[in-house]
Formats: structure tokens, C-alpha cells, sequence
């Protein structure tokens, strides 16, 4: 009799499934495993983001502490621009170099504060100065302006000449320009 004899076709039964699982698991886990991959690329990114993050801060570190050997020098340029433009002190300043200079402060005009074009990140404060002196007084009162700590930017400097029986006395007339944070 031929009767259907199961046991023959047990290897390739045994075959059969192991494909139908083989085949039956890829489907199913694919899209699991490539979930896997793009999580293992997204983390070896931000290990690599890391590392960059690590020694640009080192980096930091590094210029701050050779900046520290410098404390003094910084400390000047904060003074020549300071963070906010401190009108009260530089009036008072501009009060004292010009009468040491030998010259007479007759007016400060308003001022007025913009943003500066050619330097980012500062603020520029423009305003009119008027003295009255010699004009040796008024070549002091500009090398003691150009010696300042603070940064003080001559922009104009008008002047007419003396009138009669003023003893040379000439009126000086200048457009100044400071710099702030």
C-alpha cells in the first residue's frame, strides 16, 4: 500500500518551517531592527556632538585661564568701553581735561545713542562739545583726550577765528563719539 508516509517529509517539513519562520521573524522584525540602526546612528551623533561639546569647553577653559594673566589688560579695555555709556563720568572728565588744559567748557549739546555700524555689539553715543581757549590749551585738552582710558572718537572739530581784543581766544566746536556695550 502506498499510504502517505509523513515521516519522509519530515525534513523537508522541518525545512519548510524553518524558511516560513526565518521569513515570517524578517518581516516582523525589520522594521524593529532598522528602528534599532537609527537609534544607534542618532546616539553615535550625539556622542560625536559631545565630544566636540568637551573640548570646545575645554577650549574655554583653556582661555580663561591665560586671560587671567592678562586681568589687567582687560580691565583697561572694560574701562575704555564699559558697559553701559556713563555720561555723568565722562562729562566729568571732559569738565576736568579741559580746564587742566587751560580751556573754558561752554556747552555740552544733547546726546543721542544708536548702534554702531562699524563695530557690532556696541552702542555709539554721539555729542557736541563746546570750548573756548588758545589753541596751544585746545592741542592739550586733545592729547590728554587721546591718552584716556575711555575710547573717545573725535568725528568733527570746527573753530573760527579769534575776535578783537579776545587775546586769541579762538571758540572750538567738536562733534565726539563714545563707545558703550
Amino acid at each position: 500500500m502506498n499510504r502517505f508516509n509523513l515521516v519522509n517529509y519530515i525534513p523537508v517539513i522541518i525545512i519548510a518551517c524553518f524558511v516560513f519562520t526565518i521569513i515570517l521573524g524578517g518581516v516582523l522584525l525589520w522594521p524593529k531592527f532598522q528602528t534599532l540602526r537609527e537609534i544607534q546612528k542618532s546616539v553615535r551623533e550625539k556622542q560625536t556632538e559631545l565630544q566636540y561639546d568637551e573640548e570646545y569647553y575645554s577650549n574655554l577653559a583653556e582661555i580663561k585661564t591665560s586671560l587671567e594673566e592678562y586681568e589687567t589688560e582687560v580691565a583697561k579695555i572694560s574701562s575704555a568701553i564699559p558697559d553701559y555709556p556713563s555720561l555723568p563720568s565722562l562729562f566729568s572728565f571732559l569738565q576736568k581735561a579741559s580746564s587742566q588744559s587751560g580751556l573754558v567748557l561752554k556747552g555740552i549739546s544733547p546726546f543721542g545713542s544708536s548702534p554702531s555700524e562699524k563695530f557690532t555689539g556696541l552702542t555709539e553715543t554721539n555729542f557736541s562739545l563746546q570750548v573756548s581757549g588758545s589753541y596751544s590749551a585746545f592741542k592739550t585738552f586733545l592729547a590728554s583726550l587721546e591718552k584716556s582710558a575711555r575710547l573717545i572718537e573725535i568725528e568733527n572739530v570746527s573753530f573760527g577765528s579769534p575776535k578783537e581784543g579776545s587775546e586769541d581766544l579762538f571758540l572750538f566746536n567738536l562733534t565726539i563719539k563714545v563707545y558703550s556695550y
